[in-house]
């Protein structure tokens, strides 16, 4: 059964160590996080030298792998392999590889803390090596978080370095940057490190470390269509045609359409409940009044229209229909159509 990363980390933390992780799944930030806590806090520095060893998969064998796993450690209590790259490993999906890779989980040297870094690809979970690792090893599924699971995880993430965030500031870093824990973490860490704690980030910090302006992002343009603000709507997208490489348009056009469908799925909702629209939106109640004022300002036939208005926008920055219009002129022509 696979475990939770945070949990493989907490244990890691409190030097409770297993001799074999296999860490697999599409979002290497997971990944990295644990093998680069393997690699930097199980052994002192003094054992690094002769009891820790990095391999990589594309140039490693499962034979050779092992080989360095059933060593003893010298001078030292345990010793470390991690494999990066590990779905690259030459004989890993060959019988012979995985037979001596089955052997080895049988019966591991609990003297050596073996990691599989196993990246953007995960094991068939009907094979006999996959539920075997599940049994005998630590089974880690690193999966891409969904885009309404960012702002919390933002939150988590701040507050873990004993700092706080603001929910708004949460979903600007979230529109801005995506689901992109890598850069997003990277993006935090640039104001973080200009702070004291118990300091709390705000829009300004952002704007200022990040690069964000507070007034010319995304989420003040979905605002000021949720209001049809028309003038302040236009100020945002010269803004962006200003700037097209800070603003690039196909992520401006993918949150907008998240945005649409999201109050296409307000007018179709039966509930009376808040709290149970909020859930089936995905969003937290704090942004839901926004919401249900967009949904006043736009009838199911409108908001049916823009979506349609988004997906040719779509098409047309890709090439589709040979237009020959710059991003930013196709940008102001949506925005035009998407409020009148």
């Amino acid at each position: 059964m696979a475990i939770a990363a945070n949990q493989v980390l907490q244990d890691l933390q409190k030097g409770q160590y297993k001799p074999i992780y296999f860490l697999q799944g599409d979002e290497p930030y997971f990944i990295d996080l644990i093998s680069n806590y393997v690699e930097e806090h199980v052994l002192a520095e003094a054992e690094k030298g002769f009891n820790q060893m990095i391999m990589y998969g594309k140039d490693s064998s499962v034979s050779s792998i092992l080989g360095n796993a059933k060593r003893f450690p010298m001078m030292s209590q345990r010793q470390v392999v991690i494999v990066k790259e590990a779905q690259e490993i030459s004989d890993f999906g060959r019988q012979e590889g995985q037979k001596m890779l089955l052997d080895y989980l049988e019966q591991p040297l609990d003297s050596t803390v073996l990691v599989f870094c196993y990246k953007y690809k995960t094991l068939d979970g009907r094979k006999a090596l996959s539920k075997t690792i599940a049994k005998r090893a630590v089974l880690v599924d690193c999966k891409k978080l969904y885009e309404n699971q960012i702002p919390a995880w933002i939150l988590n993430y701040v507050q873990g370095k004993g700092f706080n965030i603001d929910h708004q500031t949460a979903q600007l870093l979230s529109d801005y940057i995506g689901n992109n824990l890598e850069r997003l973490s990277s993006e935090i860490d640039k104001v973080l490190i200009n702070l004291t704690a118990p300091a709390e980030i705000n829009t300004d910090l952002v704007q200022k470390y990040v690069g964000i302006s507070k007034d010319y992002n995304v989420f003040e343009l979905q605002k000021a269509l949720t209001y049809k603000d028309n003038l302040k709507a236009q100020r945002i997208v010269q803004y962006f045609g200003d700037n097209p490489k800070l603003n690039p348009i196909i992520p401006i056009i993918a949150l907008l359409f998240t945005f649409y469908s999201k109050i296409l799925r307000i007018h179709q909702s039966k509930t009376s409940s808040e709290n149970t629209l909020a859930q089936e939106l995905k969003i937290r109640p704090f942004f839901l009044k926004e919401y249900l004022l967009a949904a006043k300002n736009y009838q199911p036939e409108k908001v049916i229209e823009n979506i349609h208005f988004l997906r040719l926008a779509d098409l047309k920055v890709k090439g589709v229909g040979s237009t020959q219009s710059a991003p930013g002129e196709i940008l102001k022509e949506l925005i035009f159509k998407l409020m009148h």
